[in-house]
């Protein structure tokens, strides 16, 4: 049953796909050739776009692009984790924190990942160390919050009956509120990756460092359209797969637990 159901959900988006493909190269072909609404050169098609990946997939420059965005996504996300949790149970535990600190946060969470680049760049240089600041920076902010709101969200029935029970605050974290509180903190960090991912090509984008970022930027530069549609692409399909063989497979496990 299981099988069939996984079996029709990738018929389905196979076929989701080959419509958008479809209607794309449809609407390339009226705009382009029929009624001469856009030039070649500034609208990406799917056979371009497929040349630009055969292209790229032959030199292996796409793959090593992939490789390194990926490796400093994961270095800034783990960073952020790190610092976001601290927050987290900062903001939660320390009522000072919580009335000052965390609206502090939450105003510097709206900022744009791109806001942090001249900060970078200007303290670490066109260099990588940039690229992970600016990914820590973009959502360390956003994990102290879901960490504070996954905490908050326990039930106090939970921590009043294991108090009276004669459970330390230590055991109060470990037995009760942490393993109430999974669910919302794996939604919290995949929500706090989201961000990380659209922070790391906001730093890619502005430095040299080889990475999706600069392969989106140097088809800019070539005015090569296609590149910079199946750079897109490619960062949307990375997210996905991210979001589907990690984070859902946690949520399934930590569901079957539940």
């Amino acid at each position: 049953m299981q099988e069939n159901r996984k079996a029709k959900r990738i018929a389905g988006a196979v076929l989701c796909a080959v419509i958008v493909i479809a209607v794309w190269q449809i609407v390339y072909m009226i705009g382009v050739n029929g009624l001469n609404i856009w030039k070649s050169y500034t609208m990406p098609s799917p056979g371009g776009v497929a040349q630009s990946m055969i292209f790229l997939c032959a030199g292996g420059s796409i793959f090593k692009a992939i490789g390194f965005s990926l490796l400093r996504g994961v270095a800034g996300y783990a960073i952020a984790i790190a610092i976001g949790t601290g927050l987290g149970l900062l903001i939660n535990q320390v009522k000072l924190c919580k009335l000052y600190l965390k609206p502090l946060i939450l105003g510097i969470q709206t900022l744009p990942s791109i806001c942090w680049v001249p900060f970078s760049i200007l303290w670490f240089g066109l260099k990588p160390q940039a690229i992970i600041f600016v990914v820590v920076m973009g959502s360390a902010f956003g994990i102290s919050i879901s960490i504070d709101a996954a905490i908050g969200g326990v039930p106090s029935i939970y921590k009043k009956v294991a108090l009276t029970m004669g459970a330390t605050k230590g055991q109060l974290y470990r037995k009760v509120i942490f393993p109430a509180c999974i669910p919302a903190l794996i939604s919290g960090l995949k929500q706090g990756w989201s961000f990380a991912w659209r922070a790391l090509m906001s730093g890619e984008v502005m430095t040299t460092c080889v990475g999706l970022g600069q392969t989106l930027m140097t088809g800019r530069d070539m005015a090569d359209i296609n590149q910079v549609m199946l750079v897109m692409v490619i960062i949307v399909v990375v997210g996905i797969l991210i979001d589907k063989l990690i984070f859902e497979t946690i949520e399934k496990k930590v569901a079957y637990h539940v």
